[in-house]
């Protein structure tokens, strides 16, 4: 049985896209029958990293999937948010030798198209679930 880390990023200005993100991850997990042993809340995005690598250095966890959305603003701030995050998991997920897949929607994106990519939580737990146990092998 894979066991997983969670990183969710709480901040969602406009409604329960976290919410259903996160439904979709522990749907996923469910189904594969892998277990999410530790789950961390954060306040938004940006701050995902520090979380990842704390779930990713424990022995209970085979991988790490992160959960986020970024909407945009009036602003380009929503791209340095973005591209701050991606690239702080990628070093974790080096840094650690362990799985951190990429679940937080956006940036550049609308209201109504983070409605509809809420299935992207179930996604990473799925990618992370396949890439431990490919891994592993």
């Amino acid at each position: 049985m894979v066991q997983l880390g969670l990183v969710v990023a709480q901040y969602d200005k406009h409604g329960a896209v976290i919410e259903e993100m996160e439904h979709g991850a522990y749907e996923a997990a469910a189904d594969n029958d892998a277990e999410i042993v530790a789950a961390i809340d954060v306040p938004g995005s940006y701050d995902t990293p520090l979380a990842a690598d704390r779930l990713a250095r424990r022995s209970d966890v085979d991988a790490v999937a992160v959960l986020g959305a970024i909407i945009s603003g009036d602003t380009d701030h929503d791209q340095v948010i973005g591209n701050a995050a991606a690239q702080g998991l990628t070093d974790v997920s080096l840094d650690r030798d362990t799985p951190v897949t990429l679940g937080i929607i956006g940036p550049g994106m609308s209201q109504d198209e983070a409605e509809a990519r809420t299935d992207k939580g179930a996604s990473a737990v799925q990618s992370a679930i396949d890439l431990a146990t490919e891994l592993e092998q």
